[in-house]
């Protein structure tokens, strides 16, 4: 597929034909991954005429929704760019400019459209998206091969195979081998693992996009079940205080079949020196009914631009760049981020740094998003509610149906409360 952009020197010439004046636009970048996005906004800054400032966010992104609320709740001028992840939508969406008539179609157009439905709110597109992250599965393709088995379409399956080749090791001398592992620790990773779960098997993803609480069905009921049958058979006990990085230890090394996790996973697995390099392959998560779509929680990182800029137009200015092909595509050749313009994961550049794109670019399209445009400032309390009764079926302390049930009364509670 060709991308059609325009070429970087005639971009930025539209940009700084506005006759506007040389501003100093004031961004955030993130910790890890400030010298690409530092560079970035310096690139622009120098082909524009503008100027950058720019401040390093908080290491843990936690630690910057209650910075970017006490400047936003103060209308602040000294940021005019923040970094966003998909959860914050709905808590900042009264702070944020509306980009829909500020941003050319065919550039919004150019995005994966689950990217563009989680930035806008009642009409209004909040941020461009940035870099893509939703969840996947990694397993050891040398051992499927070694077994005659293939890549599960199916939760079904995965627990079938995962069982098999497990069991097949461990008769092998490997004791220690599991089938698969995953984030099953009390907290915003089993939120997502429990909604791929849910979302895959017909069960909607736990409140609606307009806000209906929707848990209470035999369904996600039963999507639950299934991964409390996983503890103890095809993953270890210790699983349900596992997060990102302990499930990926296990994983790397070399203990468990299969793993969820984010596409980070590939350049950490990949590393020159580790125990899987050439062993590992990636696919998009099962699904858990047929007919229903494979449901990774969908990650994405935004730029946004604060109502309270006083640089406005320069600020859309260097959002459109940072968010671009152009830059994405650097972004992913020298960082292994993943684009959200859909046209790169056809390009083969892009491809021979991340070549698991070429066959989970249906992952990325198809990923499912948490409720928290729906439920805005309430969002943390209502995926904290929903992982801590997900974690109780998991243990045995609730069985499934009156778990979903008990959830929707506390979600209904909570709604009245909030008014969302």
């Amino acid at each position: 597929m060709k991308i059609a952009t325009l070429s970087l020197a005639a971009m930025l010439a539209g940009f700084a034909a506005t006759g506007a004046q040389a501003a100093t636009v004031k961004l955030f970048c993130g910790a890890t991954d400030y010298d690409l996005c530092s560079s970035a906004a310096e690139a622009w800054a120098k082909q524009s005429g503008n100027a950058v400032s720019i401040n390093k966010m908080p290491a843990s992104w936690d630690d910057a929704v209650p910075l970017y609320q006490q400047m936003l709740a103060a209308q602040s001028t000294d940021v005019d760019v923040l970094v966003i992840d998909v959860i914050w939508m709905g808590m900042l969406k009264n702070h944020l400019l509306d980009l829909g008539t500020l941003v050319p179609k065919e550039e919004v157009a150019a995005h994966f459209p689950t990217t563009i439905d989680a930035a806008t709110i009642d009409g209004h597109l909040l941020a461009l998206p940035w870099y893509m992250d939703t969840g996947l599965m990694f397993y050891r393709k040398d051992l499927l091969e070694k077994y005659g088995k293939t890549a599960p379409k199916t939760w079904a399956e995965l627990t079938e195979t995962a069982k098999a080749v497990q069991d097949g090791e461990r008769k092998a001398g490997d004791a220690d081998m599991w089938g698969f592992v995953w984030q099953g620790k009390s907290y915003e990773g089993l939120t997502c693992d429990a909604i791929e779960w849910v979302a895959s098997a017909g069960g909607g993803t736990v409140i609606d996009d307009k806000g209906a609480v929707t848990i209470d069905n035999p369904k996600a009921a039963a999507a639950l079940a299934l991964a409390h049958g996983w503890i103890d058979t095809i993953s270890p006990q210790g699983v349900l205080g596992y997060d990102e990085e302990s499930s990926r230890a296990v994983f790397e090394s070399g203990k468990a079949v299969f793993l969820r996790n984010w596409p980070y996973v590939w350049g950490t697995s990949q590393a020159a020196g580790g125990a899987l390099v050439g062993k590992v392959g990636v696919a998009a998560l099962p699904v858990g009914a047929a007919g229903e779509k494979s449901s990774g929680c969908l990650g994405p990182a935004y730029l946004g631009v604060s109502k309270y800029s006083e640089n406005k137009e320069a600020a859309v200015s260097l959002i459109r760049y940072m968010t671009g092909a152009a830059d994405q595509k650097r972004r992913a050749i020298q960082g292994a981020y993943n684009p959200t313009v859909a046209a790169l994961y056809d390009d083969p550049e892009v491809l021979a740094k991340l070549p698991f794109l070429k066959d989970t670019q249906a992952a990325f399209a198809d990923s499912i998003a948490r409720p928290s445009s729906a439920t805005g400032a309430s969002y943390n309390r209502v995926s904290q509610a929903f992982s801590k009764s997900v974690h109780a079926v998991l243990t045995g302390d609730e069985k499934p149906e009156a778990a979903v049930a008990e959830l929707a009364q506390q979600l209904e509670q909570l709604k009245k409360r909030a008014k969302w």
